[in-house]
């Protein structure tokens, strides 16, 4: 379960005022961001000063604005 950031606050961030987003949006993009951080990762080779999981990095991004979806 994510706490920091919370699941409602990463809503408000990735959704707008026009097309609010909804959990499942949340989890779609999270998980897509995540897998490509993993590729990511795993073409550069194992770094152990890393400890952050993907999808925490996905999180944090969501909440510092860096991500944004559009509906297709």
């Amino acid at each position: 379960m994510i706490n920091n950031p919370s699941v409602d606050m990463l809503i408000d961030k990735l959704g707008g005022d026009e097309a609010p987003a909804s959990r499942y949006c949340l989890c779609v993009v999270a998980a897509k961001r995540a897998r490509q951080i993993l590729e990511h990762h795993m073409a550069q080779g194992p770094n152990p000063n890393e400890y952050l999981k993907e999808i925490s990095v996905a999180c944090r991004e969501i909440a510092d604005g860096k991500i944004k979806y559009t509906k297709d």
